[in-house]
């Protein structure tokens, strides 16, 4: 069974960057497709070899995990990849831990909600077989679209309430007031902003409030120009955007619960308040301040 590539987030926020590394258009359509169209620079080669522990496909019904967008090795080469090909630079943030990937996308980075609800679902009901405890996720539904919005909200709440730790990113909306993305919007999961995508040149980092006032993002972390692995073998990739600072915040869960197994969502997050470094911005654009890992296992 061929398992170097294959993808771990449900949608995904990514940002523009013309004349360099690589450039990202992204935008949601009237018929509630996710779409994005980009190209990147390979860097060096990674595998995650048999910690993939459960895949399924949503759209081509293959049995095996592959990733031909990209976008989803990258994201689990921040949270999972060991770093073996790179002498362990590029080593992502749990390298000891497991992965379950539940494909939504095509390989041009289209979705479809009804995809990323069934992704849920079925992430749900296999919840005890795999042994799951964080769902991280890379959203992309405006604000404006507020059916779809509402759907995801309540589909990650739900699984909020099953007891997963739910991770999302804030999107790169910002950095207006309310710029945050659903279901980062929900007051139940954590959501995550780029700590060094705050500032007026790079400032695209969704903001809160939310419509119901709630402040958003909860945390930020490290999301420019982010070294981990692509969907080509023997190649990295570089990429930005919320959707690289979220599974740093999972990847840091993933090593709590291995120190301590028996937290429960509400307390994670709890320690993700109280261990987050102050950078000085507002609540709306930082959240609680900026993920500090070796502070929160400490606690």
């Amino acid at each position: 069974m061929h398992r170097s590539h294959f993808p771990f987030h449900l949608l995904y926020h990514t940002i523009a960057k013309k004349g360099r590394i690589f450039y990202v258009h992204k935008y949601m359509d009237r018929n509630r497709y996710w779409r994005c169209h980009f190209r990147y620079r390979t860097v060096s080669p990674y595998r995650f070899g048999e910690r993939i522990r459960g895949f399924q496909d949503f759209l081509g019904h293959r049995p095996y995990p592959y990733d031909d967008s990209g976008h989803g090795t990258h994201v689990a080469g921040i949270l999972a990849g060991d770093g073996t090909a790179s002498d362990r630079r590029y080593q992502g943030v749990a390298p000891g831990c497991h992965l379950v990937a539940a494909k939504v996308l095509d390989r041009r980075g289209n979705g479809r909600l009804q995809d990323v609800l069934r992704a849920l679902q079925w992430i749900s009901f296999n919840q005890n077989l795999y042994g799951i405890r964080i769902i991280n996720i890379s959203v992309g539904a405006a604000a404006k679209d507020s059916k779809a919005a509402a759907r995801l909200i309540k589909a990650v709440e739900q699984a909020w309430d099953q007891g997963f730790v739910v991770v999302t990113a804030a999107g790169n909306m910002g950095p207006a007031y309310g710029s945050v993305t659903a279901p980062g919007s929900s007051k139940k999961v954590i959501t995550v902003g780029a700590s060094d995508m705050l500032d007026r040149i790079s400032s695209v980092s969704g903001a809160g409030p939310t419509a119901e006032c709630v402040c958003k993002p909860d945390l930020v972390a490290p999301g420019a120009d982010v070294i981990s692995c692509a969907n080509k073998r023997n190649s990295y990739a570089i990429k930005s955007g919320t959707s690289m600072s979220t599974p740093r915040v999972s990847g840091a869960i993933a090593l709590l619960l291995q120190k301590d197994p028996f937290l429960t969502n509400v307390e994670v997050k709890m320690l993700l308040r109280e261990s987050c470094l102050d950078l000085g911005y507002p609540r709306n654009r930082q959240g609680w301040g900026k993920l500090d890992i070796q502070k929160l296992l400490a606690l």
